[in-house]
């Protein structure tokens, strides 16, 4: 067994959906011991987000989002339940959660409770928009996160509708976000002793995300969009679509005349350089609409190849899972068989030569390690599953 990271260290993890339980899965993948608090009978509400599923409160959301972790199902409202998480806490690096401002101040789980109990804890909060404000109250989600950051009005075409984007940007990111904080605040620790509160924001994750939008617009007002630059955009052909981005050279736009097999228009004034090009987007883009209509994906990236401009052909989900690209890539994890079939997970995009991460646990069943908990801390079961 390789020694992995963060052997050795605890995470008491409060937290459900998406946000916190992709942190907390991070840190799990790469060695810490992370026990998952969920309510007794009910558990994390991922477990219910499929509805009805042949592998019951396992379905593939949870599964996704929840290896590597063992789970402590308790009635939080019975005191001694609350005694035995503060017990476990005693021995904690880390506690996580993900819910509202003030719901663990309620339980008793303050930062400023925690921390006369356990001088080095770091507490790990993810909020929908920050410890404070006028959103703090606000139920978070990704989103909405979206809407109230510009990322959901910004489009490659102004002529597209307004619209969801599908995959959860601001929960990953946020996540992802407070896994760098956790880490910071260890080797923090490590160096004072202290442990401290960390805090991110789905709001503030999607603000970050848009950093360079925001200082081209803060330092010059210019709307930069790198999805409405002329020579890019996603193409139909006669049997799919390819997305073409021509930036990086010298005169794209004549690779790509010379990929299509047409007349070199950046020879032409009104195409000649970058600002020309711009203002003539709509003309230029019908232009390579025909002309990339006319042909397979196949042929026109190859012809794009040749040519060394960036392309890519536009695939689905399944598509992209099937590629030998993926498999190499190590990005898909077998986590043993249900009655159901065999459990799939997508891994973890950080390979680290020395620490590969691999399923020590399947995502447990609610309530799943109780016993051994609980044992071992000599705790009082109460209400425990």
């Amino acid at each position: 067994m390789s020694i992995l990271p963060l052997d050795g260290i605890r995470v008491v993890d409060f937290t459900q959906v998406m946000l916190g339980p992709c942190c907390t899965q991070m840190l799990a993948d790469y060695g810490a011991e992370v026990i998952k608090i969920e309510k007794n009978g009910i558990g994390d509400l991922s477990r219910w987000s499929l509805g009805s599923d042949p592998d019951g409160l396992n379905n593939p959301v949870f599964c996704s989002l929840n290896r590597n972790k063992k789970s402590l199902a308790l009635d939080l409202k019975q005191k001694d339940a609350r005694q035995a998480v503060l017990a476990l806490l005693e021995t904690a690096d880390v506690v996580v959660n993900n819910f509202r401002p003030g719901v663990m101040e309620r339980m008793g789980f303050s930062y400023e409770n925690l921390k006369k109990l356990n001088r080095g804890i770091i507490f790990a909060v993810g909020t929908g928009f920050g410890l404070e404000g006028p959103y703090r109250h606000k139920g978070g989600q990704d989103i909405l996160a979206q809407a109230l950051t510009g990322v959901m009005r910004r489009k490659s075409d102004s002529s597209h509708p307004t619209s969801i984007y599908a995959t959860p940007l601001a929960d990953y990111s946020a996540g992802m976000h407070l896994v760098q904080g956790i880490l910071l605040a260890l080797l923090h620790r490590q160096k004072t002793g202290e442990g401290q509160q960390v805090a991110v924001s789905l709001y503030s994750s999607m603000l970050a995300m848009q950093m360079q939008e925001g200082a081209a617009h803060m330092m010059r007002g210019k709307d930069l969009n790198w999805g409405a630059f002329p020579l890019t955009g996603v193409f139909d052909t006669t049997d799919g679509a390819l997305v073409m981005v021509g930036a990086f050279k010298q005169n794209p736009l004549q690779d790509i005349c010379n990929a299509l097999e047409i007349e070199d228009l950046s020879a032409r004034p009104e195409y000649e350089d970058f600002d020309q090009q711009m203002l003539r987007r709509p003309a230029l883009q019908a232009v390579f609409r025909e002309n990339f209509a006319k042909n397979t994906t196949a042929h026109w990236l190859r012809r794009l190849e040749e040519v060394d401009i960036l392309c890519a052909p536009v695939r689905s989900l399944p598509e992209a899972l099937q590629d030998e690209q993926t498999f190499i890539n190590k990005m898909i994890l077998e986590a043993g068989e249900t009655a159901a079939g065999p459990v799939r997970l997508i891994g973890s995009p950080i390979d680290m030569s020395a620490a590969p991460v691999s399923v020590r646990l399947a995502p447990p069943t609610l309530g799943q390690h109780n016993e051994e908990i609980l044992a071992e801390k000599r705790m009082v079961r109460g209400n425990a599953a």
